[in-house]
């Protein structure tokens, strides 16, 4: 029997028929995906972290669902707390638990990557996760770097290079590109490459 998944405001929900598996398949456990994501959260100095998803979680982790359960709504919500602002980090792109925890666990590894090279710091990336007060406007999730370098979130590191050397070429400034694009794209590669 599924729970309902509180999905949280201002983030868009993936139509239920849009869901398929991970196309290039991760190579971990549903255990392992989630014990990812609690390990970058726990690198991130996280408090208050909370996994949610529509399965029934074990009473020993509370944030991992049983591995037995398969539940229609295969979305997964990470909600935590960081020098004393709240986040929400979901995700339901993909049809089954495990892709969608190991995605939010790549995402999370990527935005730690953002701090490590000192090009801006994690709370300014988390500033898109933030969960809005009720007077706040609410603002989109920036694109996934994999997403930005169109590779999968797991590509070989020549798969990303070679596609971050084509974008940044069609997005060059000099070249009559858009900066703020070609900026992402290099940003992009390099904490994919960091991974």
């Amino acid at each position: 029997m599924s729970e309902r998944l509180e999905w949280p405001d201002g983030f868009e929900r993936t139509s239920a028929d849009d869901r398929e598996s991970y196309p290039h398949g991760f190579r971990v456990s549903r255990k392992r995906a989630f014990y990812n994501i609690l390990e970058e959260l726990r690198k991130m100095n996280a408090r208050n972290v909370q996994v949610k998803t529509a399965a029934p979680h074990t009473q020993a982790e509370p944030n991992r669902p049983y591995a037995d359960r398969d539940p229609d709504d295969s979305g997964v919500v990470v909600y935590f707390e960081r020098d004393g602002q709240q986040f929400a980090v979901p995700c339901d792109r993909w049809n089954n638990l495990r892709d969608n925890a190991q995605s939010i666990a790549k995402y999370l590894n990527a935005k730690r990557a953002l701090e490590r090279y000192g090009v801006q710091t994690v709370e300014s990336e988390f500033s898109t996760q933030a969960l809005p007060s009720a007077d706040e406007d609410v603002v989109a999730p920036p694109e996934p770097h994999h997403d930005v370098l169109e590779v999968a979130p797991d590509a070989a590191d020549d798969d990303v290079t070679a596609a971050a050397r084509a974008k940044k070429k069609k997005h060059h400034p000099d070249l009559g590109g858009d900066r703020e694009r070609f900026q992402r794209v290099v940003k992009a590669e390099e904490a994919m490459l960091d991974e």
